[in-house]
């Protein structure tokens, strides 16, 4: 890709960058959120059209109107979030599109063809199972395969890691190897420096839609890396203050939710949480945390069981009871559930108070007036304080990055005075400038006597910020222990479904 220009309205995504990738190599590709890595690889991909710019293929300039114009050029991507429909097996997506099978489905001659893409590289997929049946780590291999069906010879990975145990993750490495072997070309995008560290053998760095660096493996260390992606030193390892724990914040007894499948989700789930205590759940995505929080937060209804807020039952209780009573929620899903993408930066900073004075008096009865003079007000302050990176207050929140909004719905949430946060996947996808941040605001809240419970799919955030961890398999808590404790290889097995402590291991936490 040479001088590539793309512009949005208001900003340079990509100004005059320019990277190459070579077959049997791995090519990294860093940056921070709104660096310009994503709209590069879009554009890559056939998704956008650059302003200016060429991109060559094997020696011969191409122009794509369209992934399929992409995919026909021997270009595949594995975009982060999943791009398959879970009613569908693992082969109906695999050839979803190709005009090639035409009106009467070939299935006999493509079932082959996977089985003989899964045997080479590794990527073991049941062709006849649906796609709601299968773990993240599973849909991942469906996605590869669907790029390799298609006879990918330059592979887009999107954060490939962010729902894999570290034992599956090694697993891909080694696919990878297996791909760079066979005469492809991988373009490799993360935020997790180690990785680029373990996989890579060049590495492009992104900030502010140019490029800051080009560096083979060899020569890089990953504090250099991290200060050319954000400009500065980055602090790796945040200061864990000592704090004494104190009044029961969150109490979670014999729970069970069931989930949209038909069943149950969460299975006798136990657990404990003080003020003043980081409570992390690790596990693979999909394990029944998601869930857990919702039936927390009261999002979802139990079947059984009890929930207790700072001592009152909440399991009948509304979302709006339980903000009352004082907790916080950080949503995985940030433009579904965290915020309302067509309300203004503003209106979004005050979505769980905008009925309670100063922002709104009642003038009759039950109706009340909005300020929005004190909204902005107010608004200004933690765009200043939370550092979030918008025109105005009154700018739309769906115009603001992925990043931003995370720090937008981070203001809302911590500023709000509740003692109970609930941080669910609070960095996934972030950069390292980002996580370093959010990690502290939840350190620093820690400190401050809240207590938080810490979901996330990234093992290393729950074992650096924890002051206890439990493991969720299959909806149930399959293991419980205290940070360094257990060796990494443990925790894995755990997440894996491999391993299991007993309920008296498990208990054991809470005393």
């Amino acid at each position: 890709m040479r001088n590539i220009i793309k512009r949005f309205p208001g900003v340079v995504a990509n100004d005059d960058v320019s990277i190459e990738v070579y077959p049997g190599e791995v090519l990294a590709l860093l940056g921070e959120n709104g660096a310009g890595k994503t709209t590069l690889m879009n554009i890559l991909y056939g998704l956008y059209k650059p302003d200016s710019g060429e991109i060559i293929v094997s020696g011969k300039q191409v122009s794509f109107r369209s992934p399929r114009d992409a995919i026909l050029n021997g270009i595949g991507m594995v975009h982060q979030h999943f791009m398959l429909i879970d009613d569908f097996t693992v082969v109906e997506n695999i050839i979803l599109g190709l005009s090639e099978f035409g009106i009467i489905i070939d299935f006999k001659t493509a079932i082959r063809r996977i089985e003989e893409i899964s045997r080479k590289f590794g990527l073991q997929v049941d062709p006849y199972r649906k796609i709601w049946q299968l773990s993240a780590g599973e849909k991942q291999r469906v996605e590869i395969v669907k790029a390799l069906f298609r006879n990918a010879k330059i592979l887009i990975l999107d954060e490939p890691t962010s729902v894999l145990t570290p034992q599956e993750s090694e697993a891909l490495f080694k696919t990878l190897r297996k791909f760079v072997e066979a005469g492809m070309a991988v373009i490799f995008i993360t935020h997790k420096l180690q990785e680029v560290m373990a996989v890579a053998d060049r590495i492009v760095v992104l900030r502010k839609g140019k490029v800051v660096g080009r560096l083979r493996r060899e020569e890089a260390t990953i504090p250099q890396l991290a200060r050319m992606m954000v400009g500065r030193e980055v602090l790796f390892k945040l200061e864990k203050k000592p704090v004494t724990p104190g009044k029961k914040a969150l109490e979670v007894k014999g729970l069970w939710v069931m989930g949209d499948k038909g069943v149950p989700a969460v299975k006798d789930v136990s657990l404990q949480l003080r003020c003043g205590e980081i409570l992390g759940i690790a596990g693979i995505a999909g394990n029944g945390q998601k869930e857990l929080v919702e039936a927390i937060y009261g999002l979802r209804s139990p079947i059984k069981g009890t929930i207790k807020i700072f001592g009152y039952d909440m399991v009948r209780g509304t979302v709006r009871d339980r903000i009352l009573r004082g907790i916080s929620l950080i949503p995985e899903e940030r433009i579904r559930i965290g915020i309302i993408p067509d309300f203004s930066t503003a209106e979004n900073l005050v979505l769980e108070q905008v009925d309670f004075e100063p922002f709104s008096k009642p003038i009759l009865g039950s109706i009340k007036k909005i300020d929005f003079e004190k909204i902005n007000r107010y608004a200004e302050k933690l765009i200043k304080e939370f550092n979030i990176v918008t025109p105005s207050p009154s700018t739309r929140a769906a115009n603001l990055s992925g990043g931003n909004i995370q720090r937008l719905i981070l203001a809302r949430e911590l500023s709000r005075g509740s003692d109970l946060i609930i941080a669910e996947e609070p960095t996934a996808g972030l950069d390292v400038g980002a996580t370093e941040y959010i990690r502290k605001l939840l350190l620093e809240a820690r400190s401050n006597g809240k207590a938080v419970l810490l979901v996330s799919g990234e093992l290393s955030e729950v074992l650096s910020l924890s002051d206890k961890v439990v493991v969720m398999y299959e909806g149930e808590i399959v293991g419980g222990f205290k940070p360094d404790t257990l060796s990494l290889e443990d925790v894995g097995l755990l997440m894996a479904g491999a391993k299991r402590m007993s309920r008296e291991e498990v208990a054991k936490l809470w005393t």
